[in-house]
């Protein structure tokens, strides 16, 4: 009888130090890619940008951040991407229930004030109102000269 108990006690004490079914699984999978679009991660910082008039919005991965000389700043909460084929969404509503929708399109972008090219052209509907500009990684366009292609650097291999 007592080494029923005893090998009774050992084999709940190795299912208790045993993975569980779900630990396996879990473990199992692999992380899937960050969202890209046109060569842009948009895990990582995002900026559209348009002209007449002036504006730009942020994607920090945490917030999607508006600003223009009017109205001013304009916040709400970043969802994450929704990608479909060639095209990027992003959809909230600021803190005081004003739509804000972003959408991201894989097609080469010129802001028609500068000799840059952006790599995405930019929708941004806030409420009634919609705005037409350009993007690329908010890196890209920090690194960017005066005129070319906007793009971030090649990383290093390794």
């Amino acid at each position: 009888m007592r080494s029923l108990i005893v090998a009774a006690l050992s084999c709940l004490a190795v299912a208790a130090c045993s993975p569980s079914d779900d630990v396996e699984i879990k473990a199992g999978e692999v992380a899937a890619p960050p969202p890209t679009l046109a060569g842009v991660d948009l895990s990582q910082p995002v900026r559209a940008l348009g002209t007449e008039p002036f504006w730009s919005l942020e994607l920090n991965g945490t917030d999607m951040i508006y600003t223009s000389p009017e109205p001013g700043e304009l916040r709400a909460q970043q969802p994450a991407a929704v990608v479909q084929g060639t095209v990027a969404m992003f959809e909230a509503a600021t803190a005081d229930g004003q739509s804000m929708k972003v959408t991201l399109t894989a097609t080469e972008c010129s802001d028609g004030m500068s000799d840059r090219t952006y790599p995405l052209t930019a929708i941004v509907e806030l409420g009634e109102r919609t705005l037409t500009g350009c993007a690329a990684s908010t890196a890209a366009i920090m690194s960017a000269g005066e005129s070319g292609p906007v793009l971030a650097a090649p990383q290093p291999a390794g």
